[in-house]
């Protein structure tokens, strides 16, 4: 699950950075505003963590163009502005949760998961699919209550697509996922992925559409 992370402080960008990936999310880092509004156009996240004192296009600036267009991406704003009228004005500006520094990784990371399933419809955070479990938190996957060991980015792929169920997925939507916005895509990688989850899990879990991508049925 690929997530939007707008901090220019390096300390704080830095430990969530590393605290999102260890957590199974991708993070594109930025650090200002502009560059968020460059990435939010050319790749789509689950999640935008925005920070709203930003060093030229603020926060704010950016959260108001991006709920302007339409995009109802989830944003959890980060700031060190957390009196009640600042809270105030970033919810009013579009944001979906508000929380101020300092804190802890772990209630952004909650906070995080929550806003997500939030915007899949979704009220637990493991999700079963026949006999397949797939627990967003633990990361982990068992069949028939056997866990079945994944590599980084298979996951990242079962994840997309048990969480968009009844919704294919294209090629360039699975690349999305596996790879920053700034990085190279490798050739033939969501093929091979695609085949290697088939062998831990079943052909029936994953169906080709063909000149679209894969989709993960509805049970």
């Amino acid at each position: 699950m690929k997530i939007l992370l707008v901090e220019d402080d390096d300390l704080i960008g830095s430990g969530l950075e590393v605290g999102l990936a260890q957590a199974g999310y991708s993070v594109d880092w930025v650090r200002d505003g502009s560059d968020a509004v460059t990435a939010l156009s050319t790749t789509r996240y689950a999640l935008l963590v925005l920070d709203l004192g930003l060093p030229g296009k603020s926060g704010t600036e950016v959260l108001r163009a991006l709920r302007e267009s339409g995009d109802d991406i989830p944003v959890l704003v980060l700031t060190a502005r957390g009196t009640v009228a600042d809270r105030v004005r970033g919810l009013d500006a579009g944001a979906d949760d508000y929380l101020a520094k300092p804190f802890e990784l772990s209630e952004v990371l909650a906070r995080c998961r929550a806003l997500v399933r939030r915007s899949q419809g979704r009220s637990q955070d493991a999700i079963v699919w026949r006999d397949i479990s797939v627990d967003l938190v633990a990361h982990t996957v068992t069949r028939n209550a056997v866990r079945v060991p994944l590599t980084t980015r298979e996951w990242v792929i079962l994840t997309q697509l048990v969480t968009h169920q009844g919704v294919p997925q294209t090629r360039a939507r699975l690349e999305e996922r596996l790879y920053g916005w700034q990085e190279g895509v490798e050739s033939n990688t969501i093929e091979v992925h695609v085949s290697n989850l088939r062998k831990k899990l079943g052909p029936e879990l994953i169906r080709t559409v063909r000149g679209v991508g894969y989709v993960v049925e509805k049970p």
